[in-house]
């Protein structure tokens, strides 16, 4: 269902992590990263990214990083 660049980009948002140092960890623009994100919101039905990592989580989609 996601890209390999999605699920990246996923599990980065799942660890927190803002528009902006996703966007300079993977040496892309934030805009890129916005569309990627609302691209994944709108292949699962989700309304915010608050569905998006729930949605990830339960399917167990990504690694959590323990703090």
């Amino acid at each position: 269902m996601f890209s390999e660049n999605e699920l990246v980009i996923l599990e980065l948002i799942c660890n927190e992590m803002t528009t902006q140092e996703i966007a300079d960890k993977l040496f892309k623009s934030p805009r890129t990263i916005e569309s990627a994100r609302t691209m994944m919101m709108n292949k699962i039905g989700a309304r915010n990214v608050v569905g998006l990592v729930m949605y990830a989580i339960q399917n167990g989609m990504v690694n959590q990083k323990t703090k």
